[in-house]
Protein backbone atom coordinates (compact mmCIF):
# COMPACT_ATOMS: atom_id res chain seq x y z
CA UNK A 1 0.00 0.00 0.00
CA UNK A 2 2.73 2.47 1.00
CA UNK A 3 4.67 1.68 -2.17
CA UNK A 4 1.57 2.31 -4.28
CA UNK A 5 0.99 5.60 -2.49
CA UNK A 6 4.55 6.71 -3.23
CA UNK A 7 4.17 5.71 -6.86
CA UNK A 8 0.92 7.69 -7.08
CA UNK A 9 2.57 10.72 -5.49
CA UNK A 10 5.47 10.46 -7.93
CA UNK A 11 3.15 10.26 -10.93
CA UNK A 12 1.15 13.22 -9.64
CA UNK A 13 4.33 15.23 -9.06
CA UNK A 14 5.57 14.45 -12.57
CA UNK A 15 2.25 15.43 -14.12
CA UNK A 16 2.28 18.74 -12.26
CA UNK A 17 5.95 19.38 -12.98
CA UNK A 18 6.91 19.24 -9.31
CA UNK A 19 9.10 16.15 -9.59
CA UNK A 20 12.00 18.04 -7.99
CA UNK A 21 9.93 18.91 -4.93
CA UNK A 22 8.93 15.24 -4.62
CA UNK A 23 12.52 14.03 -4.61
CA UNK A 24 13.54 16.74 -2.14
CA UNK A 25 10.82 15.67 0.28
CA UNK A 26 11.83 12.02 0.04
Amino acid sequence: ILGALKAFSLAKSLSTGNSKSFFVRQ
